[in-house]
């Protein structure tokens, strides 16, 4: 019998833009929803070059990071298994259009989200937004 599988990596971008938004793709697969640009971590690939690269993918968008926001593990965050996802802040410009596995790409100020947010993005953008205003990252448990 073989040893029970851990979560698997991911990576998310909370990609700030000039105006003031962020950027969230339209999911083209289950589980529906908006989300943030991301996905899974491939062998060989680091973290920070996964979550780029995911970037431009769904989005079209070169951006760059600015730093890791936090790391999410909860079991339950993704109903297709368990994941452990690595967050990053990040900048870019230009206009996001969909692509690969995204629907749909579009810039959403933080007071007017759409709805509904796949996998646990509402519980990190909530985080991000309190991060924002007064500086305090997410607690390790989440």
């Amino acid at each position: 019998m073989s040893p029970p599988r851990g979560p698997r990596a991911t990576v998310d971008v909370i990609t700030e833009m000039p105006d003031g938004g962020i950027v969230l793709v339209r999911r083209k697969y289950p589980p529906p929803g908006w989300a943030l640009p991301g996905g899974f971590v491939q062998a060989g690939e680091s973290a920070a070059t996964a979550a780029r690269r995911e970037l431009q993918e769904e989005t079209g968008l070169d951006g760059h990071l600015l730093e890791l926001f936090h790391v999410y593990s909860n079991p339950a965050r993704d109903p297709r298994g368990p994941t452990l996802g690595v967050v990053f802040i990040g900048r870019a410009g230009g206009t996001p259009a969909g692509a690969d596995d995204a629907a749909e790409a579009c810039v959403f100020p933080l007071d007017a989200l759409p709805a509904p947010l796949a996998f646990d993005h509402a519980l990190i953008l909530a985080d991000y937004r309190r991060y924002r205003a007064m500086g305090h990252r997410p607690p390790p448990d989440r």
